[in-house]
């Protein structure tokens, strides 16, 4: 099946793109992508005793693209390394039920009738009444972690992200015309110095991430920007997913971040636009690693770790 269309003569970074969108395709995914089971971080600092954390819940009531014992199965055993209790959040966001909620992880949800081709414009994942009991939730001292991918993962998670002045574009972010592997260092000064990036101790300070391409959002001016791009960087908004040409709209990102965070309320919300970045996976026929797993990415799960405790509140 193609995924891809353009009109200018392919080079091998767009060849390379090509092969990750057909492993990230929702049209071949479970074929061609699969958690990897063997992914074992060493953690320098255990938080807390084994299942003696925080509950954390990963929503699985949204049609999600990446669920705790699936997708982000990798993200969930780092977090229980941790000493963390993972679990799912089933149905619909509702008062009562998040009341028993300290920390909510949302990632790449979908609207309950959304089907391939995806096409603009991007039906909300959620319904007003679930945007506004969650932004109340979060308010009130809940933590929110919000993960939202390209198109249509972005759109889909536009409104809920609204509610907190971020502004969520239904895009992919490349570097140049078509590399969307991007990475963010303390060097390149696109990974910025910040609570969450110095974490808790020199231990856990990062200085590298690697994306595995994403979309780019505007954040309000209260937030603090974590991944930050920069003049080599632009958000394509196709009318389809992965369908680019000369009409594709293009706006440029050096003003926009891939991943934020600020307090709202008594609460604390993270928001990230990129996805493969927090779990680990297996990818196409040889296995490719894909995520906190790839040797690129290997400050990847630390950065998982320093949100987690930012959002426990642990500082």
């Amino acid at each position: 099946m193609k995924l891809y269309k353009t009109q200018k003569k392919k080079t091998n970074s767009i060849v390379f793109i090509y092969l990750m969108m057909c492993i990230f395709s929702i049209h071949s995914i479970n074929a061609q992508q699969v958690p990897d089971t063997l992914y074992n971080p060493i953690i320098k600092s255990i938080t807390y005793k084994q299942r003696q954390g925080t509950t954390i819940h990963i929503d699985n009531g949204h049609r999600n693209f990446h669920t705790r014992t699936n997708r982000f199965l990798p993200f969930s055993r780092v977090l229980e390394k941790d000493g963390y209790n993972v679990v799912d959040y089933e149905g619909k966001f509702t008062k009562a039920n998040l009341e028993e909620v300290a920390i909510l992880v949302i990632s790449n949800a979908l609207h309950q009738n959304a089907r391939p081709p995806f096409m603009i414009p991007t039906k909300s994942a959620f319904t007003t009444e679930e945007v506004a009991v969650v932004a109340q939730w979060v308010k009130k001292g809940g933590s929110l972690f919000l993960i939202a991918d390209h198109m249509p993962f972005a759109g889909a998670a536009a409104m809920l992200a609204k509610e907190f002045d971020f502004e969520f574009y239904d895009s992919f972010v490349f570097e140049g015309e078509d590399n969307g592997i991007i990475d963010f260092t303390s060097k390149n000064k696109m990974l910025n110095d910040n609570v969450i990036t110095s974490g808790r101790n020199k231990l856990e300070e990062v200085s590298s991430i690697r994306t595995f391409t994403g979309q780019g959002f505007k954040i309000p001016k209260k937030a603090v920007s974590i991944l930050s791009f920069n003049t080599k960087h632009t958000a394509f908004l196709p009318k389809q997913m992965w369908v680019f040409d000369d009409r594709t709209k293009k706006i440029p990102a050096r003003e926009l971040s891939q991943g934020a965070y600020t307090k709202y309320g008594k609460g604390r919300l993270v928001i990230f636009g990129e996805a493969a970045m927090f779990t680990g996976q297996l990818a196409g026929p040889s296995r490719i690693k894909v995520g906190m797993n790839a040797d690129e990415a290997s400050e990847n799960y630390q950065l998982l770790l320093n949100i987690i405790h930012w959002l426990d509140k642990l500082y």
